[in-house]
C-alpha cells in the first residue's frame, strides 16, 4: 500500500466525505442565491427561496427536475447560472476544484490526488494528473462536437437564439443533466422525429454515462498503450449495450400502438424513438414524448432504468451498470451451485460484492422511503407516477410524467433531500467501503460465525 496514502487515511484532518458533501452544498447554495436574483429571471423580479432552491439543487445535481420551466422562466443569466452548476456537477465538485487549482498554478497534492481517486471510486491514484488531462480534453470535444452537429438543425430554425440553445443542450445532454431550454410551447419532444437531433443526444448521453475511466481505458487501447480492456471497462460496454438495445425493445413493445406516444410515428421513428428513451430514462431525463402519457408498464419498466443508470466515474447517477451487473450475475451463479463468481476470466472479489449490495441497497431505501413520503403526502397521485418521479430523483435523471410543479411544499423538499442524497450519497457510500477495505487497522478479534437461515 502506498504509504502517502495510507497515511491520509488515517489522517482525521482530511475527511473526503465532509469535502464532498460540503462542497456540493456550496455550489448549491451559491447557484441558489444567484438564482433568486431578478436578472435571473425573465420578468426581472425576485425568484422565490424554494424555486430557486429546487433548481440549484436539481442543476448541481445534474438532476433536470423542475419547477418552472427552464426556457421560458430563466433569463440568459439564470440559463448560464444553470449550465455552470450541471458542469460542476457532472465533472464533480473535487474535479472542477481541483482544475481550478491548477489553472492558478497550484500543483498538484497527495490529498488533491486522494480525493479525486475518491470521487471517481479510483483503488489508485498514481495516474490522477493524466486522468484529469484525459477528462477535461474529451469533455471540450465531445461537449463542443454535439454543439456543432445540433446547431445544423436549431440555428436554420431559430437563429442566433440556436446557438445558446445548441450549446446548453449540449453540455446538459453530455452531463446527463435532461435540462431543456427551448421554451413553452417548444421542447425536445418537437424533434422526436429529427435523426440528428436524437442520434446526437443519444451519443452525448452514452458517452458521458460510460464514464471516464472507460474512455481513458478505451484510448489507452487503441494508442496501443494496453493490450486489451480491463475487466471493468468490458463490463460496462457490454452491459450499457444490453441495456440499450433491450430496454429498446421492451419500450417499443409497451408504447408501439400507444396514440398518444409513438401511434402516429413510422416504424423506424418508433424504432429511434424507443432507443431514445432506452438510453436517456437511465442517465440524462430528456425525453422525446410526453412521459405523462406512457403506459403503466413503460412507467415501471423507467423506473427500473433510471434505478440502474450509468457507469461509476460517469456522469450519470443511479446504482450504477457494474453494480447491477454484479448482484445479477452473482444471483444467478449461486442459483446454479457455482461456488466463486467468475466473469470474463475473473473472479468477482467479496469485497466487490460486499460493496455492490451496500450500493444497491441504499439506492433502494431511497426510492422506496421517497415514494412511501409522496404517497402520504399527496392525494389523488397513482403509485406508478410517484414511484416514477422519485427514482427519477434518486437517481439523477430527470424525466417526469408533470406532477412535480404542482407538488406540496413538503413533497419538493423531499424531492430536494433525495437528488442532494442520490448524487452524494453514493460518494459515502463508496468511501466507507474503501476505508474499511484499506484500513491496516482492522481488528484481530475473530468472533465466530452465526448459523443463519438465508432464503
Amino acid at each position: 500500500m502506498d504509504k502517502v496514502k495510507r497515511k491520509l487515511l488515517k489522517s482525521r484532518k482530511v475527511n473526503m466525505t465532509g469535502v464532498m458533501s460540503l462542497g456540493f452544498l456550496a455550489v448549491i447554495l451559491a447557484g441558489m442565491l444567484l438564482l433568486m436574483l431578478p436578472i435571473s429571471s425573465q420578468s426581472r423580479q425576485a425568484t422565490d427561496f424554494l424555486t430557486s432552491l429546487f433548481t440549484s439543487v436539481s442543476a448541481t445535481c445534474v438532476t433536470g427536475l423542475i419547477t418552472v420551466d427552464t426556457g421560458a422562466y430563466w433569463s440568459a443569466f439564470g440559463q448560464a447560472v444553470i449550465l455552470i452548476m450541471i458542469q460542476i456537477g457532472g465533472l464533480g465538485f473535487m474535479t472542477v476544484a481541483v482544475l481550478g487549482g491548477l489553472l492558478i498554478g497550484r500543483s498538484l497534492t497527495p490529498r488533491d490526488r486522494m480525493m479525486v481517486a475518491m470521487s471517481y471510486n479510483l483503488n489508485s491514484y498514481e495516474s490522477v494528473f493524466e486522468l484529469l488531462r484525459k477528462i477535461i480534453i474529451g469533455t471540450a470535444i465531445f461537449e463542443s462536437l454535439g454543439a456543432l452537429v445540433l446547431m445544423t438543425r436549431l440555428v436554420p430554425q431559430l437563429g442566433v437564439k440556436g446557438i445558446w440553445i445548441s450549446c446548453f443542450t449540449s453540455v446538459s445532454a453530455f452531463c446527463n443533466a435532461g435540462f431543456d431550454i427551448f421554451g413553452t410551447g417548444n421542447s425536445v419532444c418537437d424533434y422526436a422525429k429529427d435523426p440528428v437531433v436524437s442520434y446526437t443526444l443519444i451519443f452525448l448521453t452514452v458517452i458521458g454515462g460510460i464514464g471516464f475511466l472507460v474512455w481513458s481505458d478505451v484510448l489507452n487501447f487503441f494508442q496501443r498503450k494496453k493490450k486489451r480492456l480491463s475487466v471493468y471497462s468490458k463490463l460496462v460496454l457490454i452491459i450499457t449495450a444490453i441495456l440499450l438495445v433491450g430496454g429498446a425493445v421492451i419500450i417499443a413493445i409497451f408504447e408501439w400502438n400507444n396514440a398518444e406516444t409513438f401511434g402516429d410515428f413510422t416504424w423506424n421513428e418508433k424504432l429511434r424513438a424507443a432507443l431514445f428513451h432506452s438510453a436517456c430514462l437511465r442517465t440524462s431525463g430528456f425525453a422525446s414524448v410526453n412521459g405523462a402519457n406512457f403506459r403503466e408498464g413503460t412507467l415501471l419498466f423507467s423506473s427500473v432504468l433510471m434505478f440502474i443508470g450509468g457507469a461509476s466515474g460517469s456522469t450519470a447517477g443511479g446504482a450504477k451498470v457494474v453494480t447491477v451487473g454484479v448482484l445479477i450475475y452473482t444471483v444467478w451463479c449461486v442459483a446454479r451451485g457455482k461456488k466463486e463468481i467468475v466473469i470474463l476470466n475473473r473472479r468477482i472479489s467479496k469485497d466487490s460484492f460486499t460493496r455492490a449490495v451496500a450500493v444497491f441497497t441504499v439506492q433502494l431505501v431511497l426510492v422506496i422511503t421517497g415514494t412511501m413520503l409522496l404517497l402520504a403526502a399527496e392525494k389523488g397521485l397513482s403509485i406508478g407516477a410517484v414511484l416514477y418521479e422519485v427514482a427519477s430523483a434518486v437517481n439523477t435523471v430527470g424525466v417526469s410524467v408533470g406532477i412535480t410543479a404542482g407538488l406540496s411544499v413538503f413533497s419538493k423538499l423531499v424531492l430536494i433531500v433525495l437528488m442532494y442524497f442520490g448524487r452524494v450519497g453514493i460518494f459515502t457510500v463508496a468511501y466507507a467501503m474503501m476505508m474499511r477495505h484499506t484500513s491496516s487497522t482492522s481488528s484481530s478479534i475473530s468472533y465466530p460465525e452465526a448459523n443463519l437461515l438465508i432464503g
